[in-house]
Protein backbone atom coordinates (compact mmCIF):
# COMPACT_ATOMS: atom_id res chain seq x y z
CA UNK A 1 0.00 0.00 0.00
CA UNK A 2 1.33 3.43 -0.96
CA UNK A 3 1.81 5.85 1.85
CA UNK A 4 -0.03 9.12 1.74
CA UNK A 5 3.32 10.96 1.65
CA UNK A 6 4.83 8.94 -1.21
CA UNK A 7 4.32 11.55 -3.99
CA UNK A 8 5.86 14.30 -1.87
CA UNK A 9 8.72 12.06 -0.73
CA UNK A 10 9.44 11.06 -4.33
CA UNK A 11 9.41 14.68 -5.55
CA UNK A 12 11.66 15.77 -2.68
CA UNK A 13 14.11 12.93 -3.35
CA UNK A 14 14.30 13.70 -7.07
CA UNK A 15 14.79 17.43 -6.49
CA UNK A 16 17.35 16.77 -3.77
CA UNK A 17 19.43 14.44 -5.93
CA UNK A 18 19.31 16.85 -8.88
CA UNK A 19 20.26 19.82 -6.71
CA UNK A 20 23.20 18.00 -5.15
CA UNK A 21 24.47 16.78 -8.53
CA UNK A 22 24.26 20.35 -9.88
CA UNK A 23 26.08 21.78 -6.84
CA UNK A 24 28.86 19.23 -7.00
CA UNK A 25 29.39 19.78 -10.72
CA UNK A 26 29.36 23.57 -10.33
CA UNK A 27 31.95 23.46 -7.57
CA UNK A 28 34.41 21.75 -9.94
CA UNK A 29 33.88 24.21 -12.81
CA UNK A 30 36.70 26.49 -13.91
CA UNK A 31 34.68 28.42 -16.50
CA UNK A 32 31.82 30.88 -15.98
CA UNK A 33 28.59 29.26 -14.88
CA UNK A 34 25.60 29.03 -17.21
CA UNK A 35 22.12 29.56 -15.78
CA UNK A 36 19.66 26.66 -15.67
CA UNK A 37 17.54 27.85 -18.60
CA UNK A 38 20.67 28.37 -20.71
CA UNK A 39 21.84 24.83 -20.03
CA UNK A 40 18.36 23.44 -20.74
CA UNK A 41 18.31 25.21 -24.10
CA UNK A 42 21.80 24.01 -25.01
CA UNK A 43 20.90 20.44 -24.06
CA UNK A 44 17.73 20.67 -26.18
CA UNK A 45 19.71 21.92 -29.19
CA UNK A 46 22.21 19.13 -28.57
CA UNK A 47 19.51 16.46 -29.00
CA UNK A 48 17.52 18.41 -31.63
CA UNK A 49 20.01 20.32 -33.78
CA UNK A 50 18.27 22.75 -36.10
CA UNK A 51 15.33 23.29 -33.76
CA UNK A 52 13.58 26.63 -34.12
CA UNK A 53 12.98 29.17 -31.39
CA UNK A 54 9.23 28.64 -31.16
CA UNK A 55 9.67 24.86 -31.09
CA UNK A 56 12.31 25.22 -28.35
CA UNK A 57 10.00 27.51 -26.38
CA UNK A 58 7.21 24.96 -26.58
CA UNK A 59 9.52 22.11 -25.59
CA UNK A 60 10.92 24.06 -22.62
CA UNK A 61 7.54 25.53 -21.62
CA UNK A 62 8.87 29.07 -21.94
CA UNK A 63 7.65 32.12 -23.82
CA UNK A 64 9.15 32.56 -27.28
CA UNK A 65 10.55 35.98 -26.37
CA UNK A 66 12.31 34.41 -23.34
CA UNK A 67 13.92 31.77 -25.55
CA UNK A 68 14.84 34.43 -28.10
CA UNK A 69 16.62 36.37 -25.34
CA UNK A 70 18.46 33.20 -24.25
CA UNK A 71 19.44 32.51 -27.87
CA UNK A 72 20.83 36.03 -28.26
CA UNK A 73 22.87 35.70 -25.05
CA UNK A 74 24.18 32.25 -25.91
CA UNK A 75 25.04 33.31 -29.46
CA UNK A 76 26.85 36.40 -28.13
CA UNK A 77 28.78 34.19 -25.68
CA UNK A 78 29.82 31.76 -28.42
CA UNK A 79 27.59 28.78 -27.56
CA UNK A 80 24.88 28.92 -30.23
CA UNK A 81 24.73 29.58 -33.94
CA UNK A 82 21.49 31.19 -35.03
CA UNK A 83 21.12 30.13 -38.66
CA UNK A 84 18.37 30.96 -41.13
CA UNK A 85 15.71 28.41 -42.02
CA UNK A 86 15.96 27.86 -45.79
CA UNK A 87 12.20 27.22 -45.97
CA UNK A 88 11.30 30.41 -44.07
CA UNK A 89 13.98 33.11 -44.07
CA UNK A 90 12.30 34.80 -41.07
CA UNK A 91 12.77 31.74 -38.86
CA UNK A 92 15.99 30.77 -37.08
CA UNK A 93 17.49 27.31 -36.79
CA UNK A 94 19.74 26.69 -33.81
CA UNK A 95 23.04 24.81 -33.80
CA UNK A 96 25.66 24.33 -31.10
CA UNK A 97 29.12 25.79 -31.56
CA UNK A 98 32.18 23.61 -30.98
CA UNK A 99 32.65 25.45 -27.67
CA UNK A 100 29.18 24.40 -26.55
CA UNK A 101 29.67 20.81 -27.74
CA UNK A 102 32.91 20.58 -25.78
CA UNK A 103 31.35 22.09 -22.67
CA UNK A 104 28.32 19.79 -22.79
CA UNK A 105 30.49 16.74 -23.43
CA UNK A 106 32.63 17.64 -20.42
CA UNK A 107 29.50 18.16 -18.33
CA UNK A 108 28.04 14.78 -19.40
CA UNK A 109 31.31 13.00 -18.55
CA UNK A 110 31.67 14.68 -15.16
CA UNK A 111 28.01 14.03 -14.29
CA UNK A 112 28.28 10.36 -15.25
CA UNK A 113 31.47 9.95 -13.21
CA UNK A 114 29.93 11.65 -10.18
CA UNK A 115 26.74 9.56 -10.26
CA UNK A 116 28.67 6.36 -11.04
CA UNK A 117 30.91 6.95 -8.01
CA UNK A 118 27.93 7.50 -5.73
CA UNK A 119 25.93 4.56 -7.09
CA UNK A 120 28.99 2.34 -6.61
CA UNK A 121 28.92 3.22 -2.91
CA UNK A 122 25.41 1.73 -2.57
CA UNK A 123 24.82 -1.91 -1.81
CA UNK A 124 23.65 -4.20 -4.61
CA UNK A 125 20.04 -4.20 -3.39
CA UNK A 126 19.85 -0.40 -3.65
CA UNK A 127 21.58 -0.37 -7.06
CA UNK A 128 19.08 -2.95 -8.33
CA UNK A 129 16.16 -0.91 -6.95
CA UNK A 130 17.40 2.24 -8.72
CA UNK A 131 17.88 0.34 -11.99
CA UNK A 132 14.38 -1.15 -11.71
CA UNK A 133 12.91 2.33 -11.07
CA UNK A 134 14.29 3.88 -14.28
CA UNK A 135 11.40 2.81 -16.56
CA UNK A 136 8.83 4.10 -14.07
CA UNK A 137 10.70 7.42 -13.73
CA UNK A 138 10.79 7.77 -17.53
CA UNK A 139 7.04 7.10 -17.65
CA UNK A 140 6.48 9.71 -14.95
CA UNK A 141 8.50 12.24 -16.97
CA UNK A 142 6.47 11.46 -20.11
CA UNK A 143 3.21 11.91 -18.18
CA UNK A 144 4.35 15.24 -16.75
CA UNK A 145 5.49 16.42 -20.18
CA UNK A 146 2.26 15.40 -21.89
CA UNK A 147 0.12 17.01 -19.20
CA UNK A 148 2.10 20.24 -19.47
CA UNK A 149 1.62 20.26 -23.26
CA UNK A 150 -2.15 19.82 -22.83
CA UNK A 151 -2.50 22.74 -20.47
Amino acid sequence: METENFPEELADALVGVQRLIRRRLRSEMTMPRLRGAEVELLRLVEVRPGIGISEAAKELFLASNSVSTLVNQLARDGFLIRGTDPADRRAARLQLTETAKTRLSDWHERRAALVRGQVDRLDQKDRDALRAAIPALHALAVNLHEEAEDS
